[in-house]
């Protein structure tokens, strides 16, 4: 067992589920599941998308979509079945005695209201609290899921915020409330190992303290072993295997769960890396800045600065993945975006030869043609109301490439490339799951013939075994076509499996940069070694050494007008191993 886990209380069970059948008219996609779980205990439920989990968690705080209904079994909660309770009575228990992180924080959040009037009004619809109280309690629970400058935080709103913050911000608003049963689905998917061990350290504080029982629904097999007690292993509906978290990673009895388990990307010793060829860069930045003014007051003047890139110099070369970690917030997409061309940058930088500064409008639709980018989320990505075929071949159409017969072709060629039937051509995106989707993305990003492919998170919503059928395709496609890529992920599991060199950013800047073998080999930087410690290991017996739990304010790259950040300067520290040794204290 994990260092700390605690232990599963005896007794009642404080939730029992019976039987439980949830359908879509005659189609059930849940049948037959039953489990019990006792106060102080971590359930976990894993499978893959559409498997189940995440309805079984509506149905429990009864909030299915209006067409699907629990048409058999029973949810046992206080000794009440809360399937046969009306709107009224379910409304005080869901938020304030069975609580819910949800996976998509933006879609949870109000975006018309600040965070703060959020947190105070979820607080104060469950407990009879003064305003003032309430938000002391809101600052509070901001502070304990690690977000910098929590009283500023209060005043914004979630559009202000990275993904990653408004996880933290769901998570907070749960927390406050000391629930007796909080279903956790997908908690840690958008955030970053160090805030995801944060995150699991404060989950097992709250059943310390409380003896909350936890339903931990997530595909990261690695949080799994080190948070559960037991284990549902769900598929198409139905439990295909459960029992104790040991048993279960030690001898799974189900080919579905040896599966998933052999697919689970694993962190080794960083060795392996694939040499690559020296030639001219596909991408060169030079002392890269990016900054975003905030104002504030009256006369709404520029109070602040977001120093979001802070003199960043790297080279990607032909055919090689390199690959940018960090926290949410230290500026990997930024990065990202000002080699796209999409945000203002000072500094150099240069695609395939061409400086992006200066460029007239047919100058950047020339780099489109060379950068691509591959997001997280790709049903935002993709238009809905456009067939999946239109969205692959509307590059080539933008560009004017080729007549409507050629364009058809190249989209089938992409689709077979990708490992998508081309009879789905003429289909929608929402007619695909979640890793067919990023396959059409990959593939509209092909269409131009791109010299470099941008991944910003593009693996990190999917599934193990969706993931790790990308990530081999993103290396076939490398092999067969010479491509680069700027893979910028927080999962450094997956980033040790992919990259050949790797730079670690923090506050906007490059701490250390060097090959897989020497990053993850011998990591040199402390922060670089904080990030690597924090990932979780998926195997139940790994005893995680005690750490020291981070103290006092979050760092934060806002920073008022007239003062910079400390600038780091980055070391030789044997064969291109860069690590950064600080100049001194901020600059004014």
């Amino acid at each position: 067992m994990t260092e700390g886990r605690p232990s599963a209380g005896a007794g009642a069970p404080v939730l029992s589920v019976r039987g439980l059948t949830v359908s879509i008219g005659h189609k059930p996609l849940v049948e037959g599941l039953s489990f019990d779980l006792a106060r102080n205990e971590t359930l976990a439920i894993v499978g893959e998308s559409g498997s189940g989990k995440s309805i079984t968690s509506l149905a429990v705080m009864g909030l299915l979509p209006p067409q699907v209904r629990a048409t058999a079994g029973q949810v046992l909660f206080d000794g009440r079945d809360l399937l046969a309770l009306p709107e009224s009575a379910l409304r005080p228990i869901r938020g304030g005695r069975i609580a819910m992180i949800f996976q998509e924080p933006m879609t949870s959040l109000n975006p018309v209201m600040t965070v703060g009037a959020q947190l105070v009004e979820a607080i104060t619809a469950h407990e009879p609290l003064r305003r003032g109280e309430a938000r002391a309690r809101a600052v509070a629970a901001l502070k304990s899921v690690r977000i910098s400058q929590a009283e500023r935080r209060l005043a914004q709103y979630p559009h202000e915020l990275s993904g990653g913050m408004r996880q933290r911000v769901m998570i907070a608003m749960a927390l406050a409330l000391k629930p007796d049963v909080l279903i956790c689905d997908e908690p840690t998917t958008a955030l970053d190992v160090t805030v995801q061990r944060e995150v699991l350290d404060l989950l097992r504080d709250l059943q310390r303290q409380t003896g909350t029982a936890l339903i931990l629904i997530t595909h990261d097999m690695g949080v799994v072993a080190e948070m559960a007690d037991r284990v549902i292993v769900m598929k198409s509906g139905q439990m295909v295997e459960g029992g104790p978290i040991a048993s279960i990673f030690a001898a799974p009895r189900a080919q579905y769960t040896r599966d998933l388990l052999a697919a689970v990307p694993r962190m080794g010793d960083g060795s392996g890396a694939i040499p690559v060829a020296k030639a001219p860069p596909v991408a060169r930045l030079h002392d890269v800045q990016v900054g975003f003014d905030i104002r504030g007051g009256i006369l709404q003047r520029v109070t602040h600065r977001v120093h979001a890139v802070e003199h960043v110099s790297l080279e990607i070369l032909p055919g090689e993945t390199f690959a940018i970690v960090g926290e949410s917030g230290c500026g990997k997409s930024t990065l990202a975006r000002a080699i796209a061309g999409l945000v203002p940058h000072q500094g150099h930088i240069e695609v395939a030869g061409k400086p992006l500064a200066g460029l007239t409008a047919e100058g950047r639709r020339a780099i489109c043609r060379d950068v691509q980018m591959v997001f997280q989320d790709p049903m935002a990505a993709l238009d809905p109301r456009m067939r999946v075929g239109d969205l692959v071949a509307e590059p080539l159409v933008i560009h004017g490439i080729g007549t409507p017969m050629e364009r058809r072709e190249r989209t089938e060629d992409l689709f077979d490339r990708v490992g998508l039937p081309r009879d789905t051509l003429d289909r929608y995106p929402h007619e695909f799951s979640g890793g067919q989707r990023q396959r059409i993305c990959i593939a509209r990003a092909l269409a131009l013939k791109p010299k470099l492919i941008i991944c910003d998170e593009s693996v990190s919503a999917l599934d193990v075994s969706v993931q790790a059928r990308v990530l081999a395709l993103l290396n076939e496609l490398k092999a067969e076509f010479g491509l680069s890529y700027l893979f910028i992920s927080h999962d450094m599991a997956v980033v040790e499996n992919i990259a050949d060199r790797v730079g670690v950013m923090y506050l906007g800047q490059i701490v250390e940069t060097g090959t897989r073998a020497q990053v993850f080999g011998n990591p040199q930087h402390p922060y670089t070694r904080r990030l690597i410690e924090a990932v979780p290991v998926p195997d139940p017996a790994y005893r995680r050494m005690p750490a020291a739990r981070l103290t006092g304010e979050v760092p934060s790259p806002i920073l008022p007008v007239g003062v910079s950040s400390v600038r780091v300067s980055l070391a030789d520290i044997g064969g291109g191993h860069l690590v950064a040794i600080d100049d001194g204290g901020p600059g004014q």
